[in-house]
C-alpha cells in the first residue's frame, strides 16, 4: 500500500512451524474420533440385524409348522425335514394311477410304497432300480430325502437326467441273462459262505450276481427303502432282475447304521425270476404283503459272519395288496 509520501509498506506474516503441526495433529484426532464412532455404529447395526428375526424367517417357520402339523411358535425343526402333506400325497397317487400309460402301477401298489415312505424317518434313503413311469412320483414322495435311481440304459439315463436335473441316475451294465436265472441262483447259494455272502461290500465283490460297478457312495448309504423295478425282465435274452434283487438283499443286510430294518419291494412278482430270487435272497419269512404284481419284504441287518440269506423260520402272515 502506498502512503502520501510515496513509500510502500509491506506487511509480512510468518507462521511458526509449531502452529502447523498443532493444526495437523488436531485434524488427525478428529478423523480418528469420527472413524471410531462410525465403526461402533456399524457393528451395532449388524448385531441388531442378526438378533431380530426377519419376516422371511417367520414365514418359513409358519410354513414348516403347517406341514408338520404343529404351531409356528413350537416348530423348531427346519422346513427341510418336513414331509409332504397327506392331501398332496393322495393327489400325486391319484393322478399317477390315472395315467394313460399301459405300464403304470395301480393305486394300491403305489400306495403301499407311499405308506412306507411316509413312515420313514427323515431324511429317508430310497434306492430304485429302473427308470419307469413312476420315477418322478418316487422322487416327490420322498420329499427332502435321498432318492437314487439305477438304470440299465446309459443313453436313457443321460437323457432323463438332462430333462430332469433334480433326479440322480446312475447307469449300470448287467452281465446276466434272464434264462440263466436258475443256474446263477444255484451258484450264488453255493457261494453264500464266500464271494456271495449276504453281508459284504459289493464294491469289492466277485459274486456274479453282485453289482460292483456303482458309484462308491451308493454302497456306503444305509438304504431305508429299496424298490426293484428294473432292469428288463420280460425277455428271454434280457438281463433279468437276479442281480438287482441280490444286490438289494446284500445292501439291506450290510447296513452299518440307521434303522436296522430295510423295506424291499419287488415289482412284477408274478414272473418266475422275481419270485425265485425273492424266495432265495429276500426270503419268504420276510415277506409281509404281496399280490401278483408287487411283493413287500422287511429285512433285518445281519452279522458280518452270516453265511445264509434265509434262516428257514416259519413264513410270517402275509397280507394281500389291494
Amino acid at each position: 500500500m502506498k502512503n502520501g509520501s510515496g513509500n510502500t509498506n509491506t506487511k509480512l506474516i510468518l507462521l511458526h512451524p509449531y502452529i502447523q503441526k498443532q493444526t495437523s495433529t488436531t485434524r488427525l484426532w478428529l478423523l480418528a474420533f469420527v472413524s471410531f464412532f462410525t465403526i461402533v455404529f456399524l457393528l451395532t447395526l449388524l448385531y441388531t440385524r442378526d438378533t431380530i428375526p426377519s419376516k422371511n424367517t417367520s414365514v418359513a417357520a409358519a410354513v414348516a409348522a403347517v406341514v408338520t402339523g404343529g404351531s409356528p411358535s413350537s416348530s423348531s425343526s427346519p422346513i427341510s425335514n418336513s414331509n409332504l402333506p397327506t392331501s398332496a400325497i393322495n393327489a400325486l397317487l391319484h393322478y399317477a394311477s390315472r395315467s394313460n400309460d399301459s405300464f403304470h402301477m395301480s393305486y394300491g401298489e403305489m400306495k403301499s410304497i407311499s405308506d412306507v415312505l411316509r413312515r420313514c424317518a427323515p431324511p429317508c434313503n430310497l434306492l430304485v432300480f429302473g427308470l419307469t413311469h413312476e420315477t418322478l412320483l418316487w422322487k416327490s414322495l420322498n420329499h427332502n430325502g435321498r432318492t437314487v435311481f439305477i438304470e440299465e440304459n446309459r443313453y436313457y439315463a443321460a437323457y432323463f437326467e438332462e430333462i430332469h436335473p433334480e433326479i440322480d441316475v446312475f447307469d449300470v451294465q448287467y452281465t446276466t441273462k434272464a434264462h440263466e436265472a436258475g443256474e446263477l441262483v444255484t451258484a450264488a447259494k453255493e457261494a453264500a459262505g464266500n464271494e456271495c455272502r449276504p453281508v459284504q461290500n459289493l464294491l469289492f465283490s466277485d459274486c456274479k450276481l453282485g453289482l460292483n460297478d456303482l458309484p462308491n457312495h451308493v454302497y456306503d448309504v444305509d438304504w431305508d427303502v429299496i424298490f426293484v423295478d428294473g432292469p428288463r425282465g420280460d425277455a428271454h435274452e434280457g438281463p433279468g432282475r437276479m442281480s438287482s434283487i441280490f444286490t438289494a438283499a446284500v445292501l439291506a443286510r450290510s447296513k452299518k447304521g440307521g434303522n436296522p430294518k430295510t423295506h424291499v419291494f419287488v415289482h412284477d412278482y408274478y414272473r418266475d425270476v422275481e419270485r425265485l430270487c425273492g424266495d432265495e435272497f429276500l426270503c419268504r419269512e420276510n415277506l409281509v404283503e404281496s399280490n401278483d404284481l408287487l411283493a413287500h419284504y422287511v429285512l433285518d441287518k445281519m452279522d458280518k459272519n452270516s453265511t445264509k440269506f434265509c434262516n428257514g423260520r416259519k413264513k410270517r402272515s402275509v397280507s394281500s395288496l389291494s
